[in-house]
Formats: C-alpha cells, sequence, structure tokens
C-alpha cells in the first residue's frame, strides 16, 4: 500500500475534493485536517495552533454545507476505486455516547437507554489477503426512535428500523468495480434475509454470522427442516487449532476446533417488509460453514461460529477460507478503538448535533490512518525504508534512537518497531509485535521532532 507520510499531503488527499458549497471552506478542512492528524487526541483548542484557527474550525463545522456526508464522501469514494483483486468490507456499528448531561438537542438514547447520541454503522475496507486497510468505503448515521407499544410484526416492517442500516451502507457501497470482488463481512446483527438481497441486488458476496440457528432452511435434497438440525447431518471436514487469550474469568487456552459445511437454500419470510414486497425474492442459494470447539475444559463455553456466505465451500481449504474472512472482523473493532480511544471522538465538546456529525466524519478518516501505521509496517516489512518513508523522518528517528543502522540498511519493519519503542513499545522477545496505539504515539511525537525541527530550519532561513 502506499502511505501517504506527509500530513499536509495526505489532508489534501483525503479532503481536497470535498463539495462544501465554497472553497475557501475546503481549503479550511484541509487546514484543520492537518492539525487534527498531528494530535488526534487532542480538543479542538489543543489541535489548532492559533485562536484565529480555533474560531475557523467553530464556523466551519456552524456551516450548512458541510455535514456528515459532505465530509466524508470523497475518502468513500476514493476507497472504493480500486484496480483489481478481492476485497473484504468489514461492517459494524458503534455507538457514540456524548453524555446525557450535555444537553445536546436532538441526539437520541444509547445503549440501555441511559447515553445520549446515535449509531455509526461503518463498512472499512480491507485486503483479503494481508492486513491491508484500505479505507472506509460508506457509512450511515442512526438515531433510534421509541418502538411503539403493543406493535405487531406487520406495523414493525412498515417502520424506519435500526437493522436496515445493514442494506443501506452496502447499497451506498455499490457494485464492485471492473476485476474487483467485494465481500460484505458481517457479524450476527446482518444475520436478515434483507441484508442478503441487497449484496445480491449489488452483484457482491457476504459472510455473515448466524444468529437464527433455528430458522427454516432448504437442503441440497429439497428437505425443509432447521439450520441446526441440518448442521448436526453434515461430516467433519477438518481440525485445527486457535490459541486463546485470558479473558476475565477464563484462563489462555488452546482451544481444538471441528469445521462443517453444506450447501443450502434460505427461504424469504412469511412476513415482508415494503422492500422484500418490491423485489419478490426467490429462495437464496448459499453454504454454511460451522466452526465449534470439541473437548472444551470444564466450566468454559465452548465457541462455536456458524457463517452463512455464497461463496462456494466445497472443500475444507474453501472453508479454511471463509473463516480466515471472518476472523479479520477484529479490524474493524480495532478502529472503533482508535475513533473512540486514540481520537476521543464523545469527548468533543461541540454543543449541536450537526456540529458533531461533521467532526465525526473527520475524525472517521483520522482513525484510518492511525490503522493504516501498523498495517503499512506489516505489509512489506523488509522494503528498505527510504523507499517509502522521507528521509528527514529517518533522520530524526535515528537522532532519538542512536543505536539504529544507516539510514541504507533500515528496513520499513525496523522503522515501524523503533517508532513504536519511542511510543513505549519495550520490544520484548515476549512482547511480539507492535499494536497500532504504541506505533500512533511513536509517530506522534516523531512528527513533533520533525515539525520543530522544520520550524527551526524556516525560522533560521528567515
Amino acid at each position: 500500500m502506499v502511505f501517504t507520510f506527509d500530513t499536509q499531503t495526505w489532508a489534501e488527499e483525503q479532503f481536497g475534493g470535498c463539495q462544501l458549497g465554497d472553497k475557501r471552506r475546503t481549503n479550511r478542512l484541509v487546514r484543520l485536517a492537518t492539525q487534527v492528524v498531528s494530535h488526534p487526541s487532542g480538543g479542538l483548542p489543543e489541535q489548532t495552533e492559533t485562536w484565529a484557527d480555533l474560531k475557523a474550525a467553530y464556523r466551519l463545522f456552524d456551516q450548512s454545507d458541510v455535514t456528515f456526508e459532505a465530509v466524508a464522501e470523497k475518502h468513500w469514494e476514493q476507497t472504493r476505486r480500486r484496480p483489481s483483486g478481492r476485497y473484504l468490507v468489514l461492517a459494524d456499528t458503534t455507538e457514540l455516547d456524548f453524555g446525557v448531561h450535555r444537553e445536546i438537542p436532538d441526539l437520541a438514547p444509547t445503549g440501555n437507554g441511559g447515553g445520549w447520541g446515535f449509531l455509526l454503522h461503518s463498512g472499512l475496507m480491507v485486503a483479503a489477503e494481508g492486513e491491508e486497510i484500505v479505507g472506509l468505503a460508506g457509512q450511515t448515521i442512526h438515531y433510534r426512535k421509541p418502538v411503539p407499544k403493543k406493535e405487531n410484526t406487520t406495523q414493525r416492517l412498515k417502520r424506519d428500523r435500526e437493522s436496515e442500516i445493514w442494506g443501506k451502507v452496502i447499497d451506498q457501497i455499490g457494485p464492485p468495480g471492473e476485476g474487483v470482488e467485494l465481500v460484505h463481512v458481517m457479524d450476527r446483527g446482518a444475520d436478515n434475509f434483507e441484508v442478503y438481497c441487497h449484496c445480491q441486488e449489488q452483484g457482491t458476496d457476504w459472510v455473515v454470522r448466524v444468529t437464527q440457528k433455528n430458522r427454516n432452511i432448504v437442503t441440497p435434497q429439497r428437505q425443509r427442516m432447521r439450520l441446526n438440525q441440518y448442521l448436526e447431518t453434515l461430516p467433519s471436514a477438518g481440525n485445527y487449532e486457535l490459541d486463546l487469550r485470558a479473558r476475565p474469568g477464563q484462563a489462555a487456552r488452546t482451544a481444538k476446533l471441528e469445521v462443517r459445511f453444506g450447501a443450502l437454500e434460505v427461504p424469504p419470510p412469511s412476513h415482508k417488509s415494503p422492500y422484500l414486497k418490491r423485489i419478490n425474492p426467490e429462495p437464496i442459494a448459499m453454504w454454511v460453514v460451522q466452526v465449534r470447539e470439541v473437548d472444551a475444559p470444564a466450566g468454559t463455553e465452548p465457541i462455536e461460529w456458524i457463517l452463512l456466505t455464497s461463496l462456494a465451500v466445497k472443500d475444507f481449504e474453501d472453508a479454511w477460507v471463509v473463516i480466515g474472512y471472518y476472523e479479520k472482523r477484529w479490524l474493524i473493532e480495532e478502529w472503533h478503538k482508535a475513533l473512540k480511544t486514540g481520537c476521543r471522538v464523545t469527548q468533543r465538546q461541540l454543543k449541536t448535533k450537526d456540529r458533531l456529525e461533521a467532526m465525526v466524519a473527520l475524525m472517521s478518516v483520522v482513525s484510518v490512518r492511525l490503522l493504516q501505521l501498523k498495517s503499512v509496517a506489516r505489509a512489506d516489512p523488509d522494503r528498505p525504508a527510504r523507499r517509502l518513508i522521507p528521509r528527514r523522518w529517518i533522520k530524526m528517528l535515528q537522532a532519538v534512537r542512536k543505536h539504529l543502522k544507516k539510514t541504507a540498511s533500515l528496513t520499513i519493519g525496523q522503522f515501524y518497531r523503533e517508532l513504536a519503542k519511542l511510543g513505549g513499545f519495550l520490544g520484548r522477545k515476549s512482547d511480539g509485535e507492535p499494536g497500532w496505539i504504541t506505533i500512533w504515539r511513536g509517530w506522534q511525537k516523531l512528527h513533533l521532532l520533525v515539525r520543530g525541527a522544520e520550524l527551526a530550519g524556516h525560522e533560521k532561513c528567515g
């Protein structure tokens, strides 16, 4: 992947084409993005360099043309313009809770009703092979509404439902370009017949974790039965082991997992939404892959994943590919963490819903960059650092990490490891590879040093 180290160039690439009703607003957004990405966790007063910059940022977010979509859309479009290959779209929803005591008009309840904010549903595009983070391919914001009392199924299907956000983003991303394959990878919230229809309409594939294990399906022998009953008829296709980290109440362990798979059809639901009535779908042929733990220790909950997919699964290797795609879902959880922890998005002190939405769009793109800092290090670790990283950055890192070798022999992997050490990574044998947080902290420190050296040189020249 091509990673732009220079923050000004990056900001122009991501936001220079935004249509905000006035070119001066676009220029202001680019300048603000340059400042924000240099200190993502700071508040606007910390991120901007002058009082004039801060006032200009507030004025920018006050403009009616500076919306969530207007700020992020060019990044979405840029992400979707892939030349060729297979990409995964990791979709998920996160709650952004800005606090019930902020008294911001028009926000909605979050969580169990104790929060105040909105839901952000995003599709993060990554390479099917490796961990390259391409960017956000689409997003939508949803405000929860009270559910009417004594609502029947027909009434529920006619109103605006939270489950529809999955299909909205699938349609927003649209069909893949020539030579491109898209696979939407989604968790249990997407186990909905409408979601599969949206994928079919857009010509994309899917991998979805099942939540409705007792749903009706049709077997290849044209028998109707429950999905959980069908799974019991499938033979074992193979086994593998998975190392699990320690969790509260459970020690680390190595789980023995058994894999089964089979073909099936999922019929349309008997109660149809207006969308399903309009498209009048036929049963959808797909494959199921089950991963379940055998011989789990007493007192632990056995692992089980049941995945529905449009990808053909005819042998264990095919099943292994589908499992591998689902296992990449952790990357969007990392993106959520970058947005909430790295950018502290819910701590922003803006006073209106519209300002918060526009700010979330900006921080969403910044959060992608934080993750890319890690993925670029893993994509090609043995490549000479000088081919990707500006010389002044390498020289500055050498200045603060004096044991480093000469610039010519430094690899990208070594550069990032030393960058992470600058951010607090200890680098012991037992520590494994650095995560995005220590890499980001090191990058932030190094950026400040480089920026200071540039300003000092400019002042000296002046």
